[in-house]
């Protein structure tokens, strides 16, 4: 009996290093789902500890989404080519502003920049009504893919 399991954990080992190996070798497509939801699954890509930024994309358009530390959905918007449209999830979704619709921003109020990549960045300013202004700011496109896929050829 110990001859045969001594002849057969060399060959269980090689089928699972077999079945281990074609696991980790298929490639992962990482899915995030949850726009509009207060825990999405989708990572949090937020720069700032105080609040969570989530990045959704389909059919090549980005949505940004702003959360508090409470989960609440604070505000929405969708990208693409340097367009911005706000939209209307999110508890401060008045607050938005996009270069195609600027809000006035407080001078007094600070402004906390909570996300940024190639293409745009968020920043958050405080309101004295407890609302937070959400401002979708366009960076320099110049020899760029604006919706954020990298230069143009």
């Amino acid at each position: 009996m110990r001859t045969t399991v001594k002849r057969l954990l060399p060959s269980a080992a090689l089928v699972v290093a077999v079945i281990c190996g074609n696991a980790w070798a298929q490639p992962t497509t990482a899915v995030s789902t949850g726009l509009g939801q207060a825990w999405p699954n989708a990572p949090d890509v937020s720069s700032s500890p105080r609040w969570h930024v989530y990045v959704f994309e389909r059919d090549g358009i980005r949505f940004v989404q702003v959360n508090d530390l409470n989960g609440t959905v604070r505000g929405a918007f969708a990208t693409v080519q340097g367009e911005f449209l706000a939209l209307p999830i999110g508890k401060d979704s008045q607050y938005i502003s996009t270069p195609q619709h600027q809000l006035d921003v407080s001078a007094q109020s600070p402004v906390e920049e909570v996300y940024k990549d190639s293409s745009i960045k968020v920043l958050l300013t405080p309101q004295i009504n407890g609302k937070v202004q959400l401002n979708a700011v366009v960076l320099d496109c110049t020899g760029l893919d604006c919706s954020g896929g990298g230069r143009v050829n």
